[in-house]
């Protein structure tokens, strides 16, 4: 019979340790690296939610290494487009063997394998014991097929690692994607164990389930009595930091440059159709109308900013946005969509070179993964993505940047209101990580304590009859 012990560690979301002792921990990383990467080992399947430049390619590395010491077979690091190419640059200068696959060959001795995720279809899972997601907060845009085909292929893997710098940027729930990758709660049994489906109400605390499913539009809450269980729950899986000294490390080493931020509202020449001036633009369809009729006089402002001899990044969101700012800014390139992923990583690589003066893209092409220190100068027309805005700024603004980064953001009057939705998710992500953190420094985690319930009751001698 099961005793009451074991009914309730059954009960426990755990705390599992399913890892190993590193085998290798190499001198070139840091002090609060070496204790992620150690933590994440023993662990088995973890998450490291650590901020741009704090050095999540030499953790994966050295994590990927270990495994494949370890079990004596190939680790699968899949990354965004171009990041391959950086990702084997840093492997060359840290020593670790990383070889690089496009079409799901590998070589005969166990390694690292390397791919990008729009490859991933190509391997088998099989042959790998283990997986890092570079950038994994980037499953959550892939729609459909690419998203399930990741977590599937991670599903039977015994080591799984994602690192990310924005775990969730502006909606708790999902931290549902990292959960379901690394085995934890699907993403629906996490909303339903500490979330209440509260459609047709108005509150401040719900937030809306946007994931591309049937549930598209919910409104969902903490319950009453779930937010810090939510929080000690993702710290039994996850370590999250933006700077060394969140783990208590002294980050010295890791000090940002200066941030200056410019806002630039444009005039558009006429207002909508049957407007005497322009009014905030109310509601998707306003502002994608609002975009496409501003289109010529924000181009010319960023066209404007861009006129000078430094390296300049330019995001875009629209096709015709960027075919008209790679026509008048010069020295410009475009990265479209449409082409072939291989002109898309050598753009992308020639931009981080310096061998480009201007690149033009899309943030949902070139916002994630690469290290862009050697530009400093950022422009963009703002979108409801927080995450887009965060990565796109913070591939330049990073540790390890030398100069002051400056961020031009051009708008209309009409979008005002997007961009009080961008402050709006920015102290949402705040808040989030802060909770995270916090749960992270208590070293608490749901899950079972290392020797259970040992303490034996020891009852009054008094309670007992004396025998006669």
């Amino acid at each position: 019979m099961m005793t009451y012990a074991e009914f309730l560690a059954r009960k426990q979301q755990s705390d599992i340790y399913a890892g190993f002792e590193p085998i290798w921990m190499p001198d070139f990383l840091y002090d609060f690296q070496r204790n992620l990467v150690d933590w994440a080992l023993r662990k088995g399947k973890a998450a490291i939610f650590a901020d741009c430049g704090l050095g999540k390619t030499p953790m994966q590395l050295v994590w990927a290494e270990n495994v494949v010491r370890k079990t004596n077979r190939h680790v699968l690091i899949a990354t965004p487009l171009a990041v391959g190419h950086q990702l084997l640059r840093e492997a060359g200068k840290f020593g670790v063997e990383v070889y690089r696959s496009r079409d799901g060959t590998v070589p005969p001795n166990p390694t690292i394998v390397t791919t990008n995720y729009e490859q991933l279809h190509h391997f088998a899972s099989h042959i790998f014991a283990g997986m890092v997601c570079d950038e994994s907060s980037i499953l959550k845009n892939f729609i459909g097929a690419r998203r399930r085909l990741t977590t599937e292929f991670m599903r039977e893997l015994p080591y799984r690692l994602l690192c990310t710098a924005t775990a969730a940027p502006n909606d708790y729930m999902e931290l549902g994607t990292s959960s379901e990758a690394l085995g934890e709660l699907g993403h629906m049994d996490m909303l339903h164990r500490f979330f209440v489906n509260q459609e047709g109400t108005s509150n401040a605390r719900m937030v809306r389930y946007r994931w591309n499913r049937p549930e598209l539009g919910r409104m969902w809450r903490f319950k009453g009595h779930a937010e810090l269980p939510f929080w000690r729950w993702i710290a039994s899986w996850a370590r999250a930091l933006r700077s060394p000294s969140d783990l208590g490390f002294d980050d010295r080493r890791f000090a940002l440059p200066a941030l200056r931020q410019c806002n630039h509202e444009v005039e558009a020449v006429k207002p909508r159709d049957g407007m005497l001036f322009d009014l905030p633009a109310i509601g998707l369809s306003e502002q994608r109308e609002e975009r496409r009729r501003t289109l010529r006089e924000r181009s010319d402002m960023i066209a404007q900013l861009a006129d000078h001899k430094e390296q300049c990044l330019v995001w875009c969101h629209l096709n015709a946005e960027g075919d008209l700012l790679s026509e008048i800014i010069p020295d410009a390139l475009q990265i479209r969509g449409s082409m072939p992923d291989e002109v898309k990583e050598e753009r992308l690589i020639a931009f981080a070179d310096g061998e480009l003066r201007v690149l033009v893209t899309k943030p949902k092409i070139g916002a994630w993964g690469l290290n862009l220190q050697n530009c400093a100068h950022v422009t963009f027309f703002p979108s409801h993505s927080y995450e887009q805005f965060y990565q796109g700024v913070r591939r330049c603004w990073r540790f390890g940047q030398k100069r002051p980064v400056l961020v031009d953001m051009v708008s209309t009057k009409g979008e005002r209101p997007v961009l009080a939705n961008l402050r709006r998710k920015a102290e949402q992500a705040d808040r989030m990580f802060s909770a995270l953190i916090a749960e992270m420094h208590n070293a608490v985690a749901i899950g079972r304590t290392k020797d259970g319930f040992d303490k034996k009751e020891e009852v009054p001698a008094w309670l007992f009859p004396t025998k006669k």
